[in-house]
């Protein structure tokens, strides 16, 4: 395993992260809370020393499946966990966005219960709330690290325009944003702010939500109700809708022929490979339920791809269906962002 610098924290945090929202087995299918923990013991195993979890994965189980995870390990793990998302009342849509000092302060004890732990090494707000003022958000994180309950802080799903606003207030240490194969939209303007300011970036759907695995088919379907993707739409590109979701299964396949095939690895490494190529990227999360998944996955952090690759890979990608060329986060997260951009057009 490879080990990059996380922004200006001191640390120095594995080139691939272990996601855990697949472990929730609330919106990846059901899934058994003991294969996850090894799966957990299989990364870390590995050299992966970078956990990132959330109170809304699961309502919280999560969060309890990785406390059994690290119950032996917490010294020798980033963890990384979130606030400001809530359960909506009984019969109201949700998640429910609160970035208030009050929530904060609330999750943050909530989580440090679940997590069997008396601090987390990363904070982050799991998405803009438009109810409260960035400088609020901002002071409640700083006043959690003044307590001692996180060494480090930051946000998830921010524009850079939103992180210069929170710079105003108080250092962002960490950046979290989703970025992969058929979503590079961070690559306009958050990544250059990032790299900018030194901020450490977590990418997360390295693996396109699954679909650079290979393992979908244009007859796949998700089950409505335990899988988001039933939805059709992954952070506001309709990517794993009706047709989209064919095409793009061509594209992958294309990919798996011309690229990953003659380098003789499986696709995912692959595409890990592309993500931690960009200079950005701090740590590439990857979301694993069992220690197979793992296994597969990680061994692309040694890999580099040529020249030759990457211009393959570009070519290839032309032919996403389902992009959209706005990154507006203030919006529902399974909701289209804007209008698709035809296969072939510049993001």
């Amino acid at each position: 395993m490879r080990y990059r610098p996380f922004g200006r924290t001191g640390l120095q945090v594995s080139a691939v992260g272990f996601g855990c929202w697949p472990i929730a087995g609330d919106r990846y299918g059901a899934i058994e809370d003991g294969e996850a923990v090894r799966a957990i013991h299989r990364a870390l195993d590995r050299g992966v020393n970078c956990v990132d979890t959330a109170p809304a994965y699961g309502a919280g189980h999560s969060e309890e499946v990785v406390a059994r995870a690290l119950e032996k390990r917490r010294k020798d793990v980033i963890l990384v966990t979130k606030c400001g998302v809530k359960v909506p009342p009984a019969g109201q849509p949700g998640p429910l966005r609160d970035a208030s000092r009050a929530n904060i302060l609330r999750e943050v004890d909530d989580s440090l219960k679940r997590l069997r732990t008396d601090w987390v090494d990363v904070l982050l707000v799991h998405w803009p709330d438009p109810s409260t003022p960035f400088e609020a958000s901002m002071r409640a994180l700083e006043e959690v690290v003044a307590s001692g309950r996180a060494r480090f802080v930051g946000v998830s799903n921010f524009t850079g325009a939103m992180l210069a606003e929170c710079m105003r207030t108080r250092r962002v240490d960490v950046s979290q944003v989703g970025y992969h194969m058929l979503d590079r939209r961070q690559e306009r303007e958050t990544f250059p702010y990032c790299v900018d300011q030194g901020i450490g970036v977590m990418g997360y759907g390295s693996l396109g939500h699954g679909l650079l695995t290979g393992v979908f088919t244009a007859a796949t379907t998700f089950e409505a109700g335990r899988d988001w993707r039933a939805g059709g739409v992954a952070f506001g590109q309709p990517i794993f809708r009706g047709d989209n979701l064919k095409t793009n299964v061509g594209v992958v396949e294309r990919l798996r022929r011309e690229v990953a095939e003659p380098r003789g690895v499986p696709l995912s490494q692959i595409a890990l490979a592309w993500v931690l190529a960009n200079p950005a990227i701090s740590t590439a999360l990857v979301g694993a339920r069992t220690p197979a998944e793992v296994d597969a996955n990680d061994a692309g952090a040694e890999l580099e791809l040529t020249v030759a690759e990457r211009a393959t890979i570009d070519r290839i990608l032309g032919g996403v269906a389902g992009r959209v060329r706005e990154f507006t986060p203030l919006r529902a997260a399974m909701e289209p962002w804007g209008q698709e951009l035809p296969a072939g057009q510049s993001v």
